[in-house]
């Protein structure tokens, strides 16, 4: 139970400050173009934060699936849970900076991402067992 617990863990917490550091490199990089607390127009910083959302996503389902070491597609889908959860309860907080467009698919595609990053991890595994 605690190497679970550590696993999810893991993998909400890769995905934590890799998001806080490139909206971080972002924010710098476009000074006027993301503000804090002014609205996000501009479609080619919120599909780079959505792609890089998605990245991320995969990202942190594997590196939840090398923590686990069983059962990983399952980690990953409680990974995918617990970022969908607070996906919604970051997302509700920045609801009328951003438009809905990018809102709706960032968080439709946090659990499968999540999930196909402990499925690769997986299937990487399997893929060395079957060779040994």
């Amino acid at each position: 139970m605690g190497r679970s617990i550590m696993a999810v863990l893991a993998g909400a917490t890769l995905w934590a400050i890799l998001w806080i550091g490139s909206n971080a490199a972002l924010a710098a990089i476009f000074p006027s173009r993301i503000v804090v607390n002014e609205y996000i127009g501009h479609v080619g910083i919120l599909t780079t934060m959505f792609a890089l959302s998605v990245v991320y996503s995969v990202l942190a389902g594997y590196a939840t699936g090398v923590v686990a070491r069983t059962n990983r597609v399952g980690h990953g889908v409680a990974l995918g849970v617990l970022q969908l959860a607070l996906g919604i309860f970051f997302q509700a907080q920045y609801w009328q900076l951003m438009p809905l467009w990018y809102h709706l698919p960032f968080l439709a595609l946090l659990l499968p991402a999540n999930v196909y990053g402990a499925w690769l991890r997986d299937a990487a595994g399997r893929r060395v067992n079957a060779i040994a």
